[in-house]
């Protein structure tokens, strides 16, 4: 609608105002403590005085991590303010959303230890800073300090003392973020003042918000990252070592690792002591050799053009604090380094050139790494599968609707075994089969949805292919029975992993963990290699929205693929009645696209059936084959309640249909032991039911809530919790007992009355140290601090 000339002359009257109010402040400001810059930090911003480490390692950073850190980490932190490491602190805040699935461009990446180093490279980049970069007093240091204008706004406007906060606070996933720069600060607290940190939750109290004040006051002095021993210096010099030998077969080898670990933290397993933080690496690309400083590559996707001519996989320590939502912890050993020399370097094949870097050889596995034997690159995936498949949970796609929604709420993965994929006639199918199998990452990071149809017809001509060569593989009745089935030799727990997702976040763990569910898949070498390049070495969170939606439709399609291999094992008869099943009121264009491209193997199943629900039966038995190899974490009986305890918190489990529709993602539960045992943590995760997963938009629309259920585990599942309960174990049937009569809203805000520790809780902070403290301490390698973001308001 145009504006009339009345009211675009008050408009443009408002932008003068505002635009002057900013000025004055500016002028104010400079006036009071002169100029920003960056320099005036340069002395404060990095300490070597050993008193004042101590006092920040003792005091200062467990209240950034407990009281920052878990809403401030990540590529979704508010304002891009990462407090998780002393650069991120530095480096301050961004006005742009990293979460942006509809811009028409890519973005610059903006990833700290990455993109660029030092605040002066990251004020060039629009980051503005939260810390005093004018003249260095103790007046200054708070007054021109976003960090410490925003504490002292909650403490003059503390938490509304209420259950529920009104709609003055708003805690959408998609909110408009609040971004003031000490300029805009004064214009900011006058119109929200319920706005200062921690936002939605309690303020700190007197000695937290007092030693933070005084810190901030002093000069926010920030420590350098302590020099690695000399124990840990060697590890790395040998695993540094073996990465950058010279031949081809390992430069090739290396290129292949670093790709698929680019995003864990890796760890030396002799070096990890009971008691001690362990020291965690990342794996960069640097121009320099090892015994040189590092000198990061930093380029959008692990296999981009490098642009030198040689390139050094080198281990960078991870200075920043160990946050859930991102932690991949990857433990390196004597045994895995063994089988590394085994699968890559005495391996007998020859690589006579290395492959370039352009985008439609480097972004597509199959062909760029042609030359390295498909069961070492299987086998390298497998030994470690929950990591694999913790790349896309925990990569780059760690938030996104967008991203998730293409995965059902709860499903068992399985994989081939990879003696089947040590074939001449397998590795033939695959490289006769590599233009087929091209993904949408060689379309870089800005690009059109439209070339869609190009990867569908693909991945059509890919399936007929493959159910061709299956068919003929497998003819005379033979097919894949459960011996077809990685059965971990015989020791290796990720033989199956169990997939959990939680809206716009999910969770990875070994292990079949609930009831049997909707779905699960079977993947192969080319399905877990493609899930790799697509969601975690592909995929650019800054990247378009042709990019991003590329990436989703893409999913389907390997989704799908895997979902038809569990299906192959079932009689052919009932195949398509279960796909039918799982993608009920489907549209017409995957209706026919099942019909004709998917699970057309046609042979027999070679497992011999004695029910009438096979899939059923079909869970059993491949339980069965891997019971050998079935971790132990998440069994309620391993807690150490009673046992008329643990059969009350089974009988939550049960709960299902609409009932467990009006529960959150993840519920934890803290447990207070009548007989003053320690605390017991356990999850209670919801698993939405859809008619299908495969509708772009308006998932509400494919939600079936009368068929959902929960899962209850032992331990804490999940990085986003949306709602904490606390109960004394003496109490436990009465929160059993409200939660099976759960049926309103209503019934279940009675439930938090009683049970909840909701973010409004007077005593908020002291359950969430002990919860994070209790995370730690039962699991000190994989623990990592939670993410607030989500926590509910109701």
């Amino acid at each position: 609608m145009l504006l009339s000339k009345k009211g675009l002359w008050a408009s443009l009257g408002l932008i003068l105002i505002c635009s002057g109010c900013a000025v004055i402040a500016n002028m104010n400001i400079n006036g009071l403590f002169g100029e920003a810059s960056t320099k005036n930090r340069a002395l404060a911003s990095v300490s070597t005085d050993v008193a004042r480490n101590k006092e920040y390692y003792q005091h200062v950073e467990p209240i950034i991590e407990g009281r920052c850190v878990v809403c401030h980490a990540c590529y979704d932190s508010p304002c891009q303010l990462k407090m998780s490491s002393a650069e991120g602190i530095e480096r301050g805040a961004n006005k742009e959303r990293v979460y942006h699935g509809t811009r028409i461009f890519a973005a610059d990446p903006n990833r700290l230890f990455l993109d660029a180093f030092g605040s002066e490279q990251w004020r060039e980049r629009g980051f503005y800073p939260v810390l005093n970069e004018r003249q260095q007093s103790p007046q200054a240091n708070t007054q021109a300090s976003v960090l410490a204008r925003m504490l002292s706004l909650k403490q003059q406007h503390p938490l509304p003392q209420q259950k529920i906060l009104d709609d003055s606070f708003d805690f959408s996933l998609d909110r408009e973020q609040q971004c003031p720069t000490i300029e805009e600060f004064d214009r900011y607290a006058a119109t929200q003042p319920k706005a200062g940190m921690p936002y939605g939750l309690p303020g700190l109290n007197n000695d937290e918000h007092n030693t933070l004040m005084n810190w901030l006051e002093q000069g926010a002095h920030l420590p350098q990252a302590p020099d690695l021993s000399q124990a840990q210096l060697k590890a790395v010099a040998q695993l540094e070592q073996f990465l950058n030998a010279d031949d081809l077969k390992m430069q090739l080898s290396a290129r292949y690792i670093y790709e698929h670990l680019f995003t864990s933290h890796l760890y030396f397993s002799e070096l990890n002591q009971d008691g001690i933080p362990a020291q965690f690496f990342s794996l960069r690309r640097s121009s320099t050799p090892p015994g040189e400083a590092i000198k990061v590559i930093a380029s959008r996707r692990p296999f981009d053009d490098p642009k030198i001519k040689r390139v050094y996989y080198r281990l960078q320590p991870v200075t920043s604090t160990i946050v859930n939502k991102t932690h991949q912890p990857y433990v390196i050993d004597q045994d895995l380094l063994d089988k590394w020399q085994n699968w890559f370097s005495d391996a007998p094949y020859t690589v006579n050139k290395l492959p370039s870097y352009q985008s439609d050889v480097a972004a597509n596995p199959l062909t760029a790494f042609a030359q390295l034997p498909v069961n070492a690159r299987y086998r390298f995936m497998l030994e470690r599968a929950q990591n694999t498949i913790m790349g896309y949970i925990k990569g780059p796609v760690c938030r996104g609707q967008v991203a998730l929604n293409v995965i059902n709420d709860h499903f068992w993965v399985y994989f081939v075994d990879p003696d089947l994929v040590n074939s001449p006639k397998v590795e033939a199918f695959y490289l006769s089969q590599r233009d087929n199998l091209r993904l949408p990452a060689e379309q870089e990071s800005t690009a059109l949805a439209v070339s869609w149809l190009k990867y569908a017809s693909h991945q059509s001509q890919y399936l007929k292919a493959r159910s061709r060569f299956l068919n003929e593989e497998f003819k005379d009745g033979q097919h894949l029975t459960l011996q077809g089935i990685w059965d971990g030799d015989g020791h290796n727990d990720n033989a199956s992993l169990t997939v959990f997702r939680h809206f716009d976040n999910a969770s990875v763990v070994k292990g079949l963990v609930g009831e049997p569910p909707k779905t699960a898949w079977v993947i192969d070498y080319a399905l877990l290699e493609r899930i790799h390049y697509l969601l975690v070495a592909g995929f650019d969170v800054y990247g378009n929205y042709g990019h991003q939606l590329l990436t989703r439709m893409y999913m389907d399609f390997l989704r799908m693929e895997g979902e038809s291999n569990f299906v192959a094992l079932l009689p052919s008869d009932v195949r398509r009645q279960a796909f039918k099943a799982w993608y009920q009121k489907a549209s017409s264009e995957l209706t026919q696209f099942i019909e004709n491209d998917i699970n057309i193997f046609s042979q027999p199943s070679g497992i011999s059936y004695q029910t009438k629900h096979p899939q059923a039966e079909l869970y059993k038995l491949v339980k069965q084959h891997l019971s050998q190899v079935q971790p132990h974490a998440y069994r309620l009986q391993d807690s150490e309640l009673n046992n008329h305890s643990i059969t009350l918190l089974g009988e939550l489990a049960k709960i299902a249909g609409l009932s467990a529709a009006i529960l959150p993602e993840i519920t934890m539960l803290m447990v207070e032991s009548d007989k003053g045992k320690k605390s017991e943590i356990f999850t209670l995760i919801r698993n939405s039911a859809h008619y299908n997963v495969s509708s772009l938009f308006d998932e509400e629309d494919n939600r079936d809530p009368a068929h959902d259920n929960v899962t209850l585990v032992h331990g804490l599942l999940g990085s986003y919790p949306n709602i904490f309960w606390r109960v004394n174990e003496s109490d436990l049937p009465k929160l059993v007992a409200q939660a099976q009569q759960l049926k309103t809203e209503a019934d279940y805000e009675a439930l938090l009355d009683n049970f909840a520790v909701r973010r409004t809780a007077a005593d908020f902070w002291q359950f969430s140290d002990k919860l994070n403290h209790t995370f730690r301490q039962h699991n000190p390698i994989e623990s990592g601090w939670l993410d607030y973001n989500r926590l509910d308001n109701r």
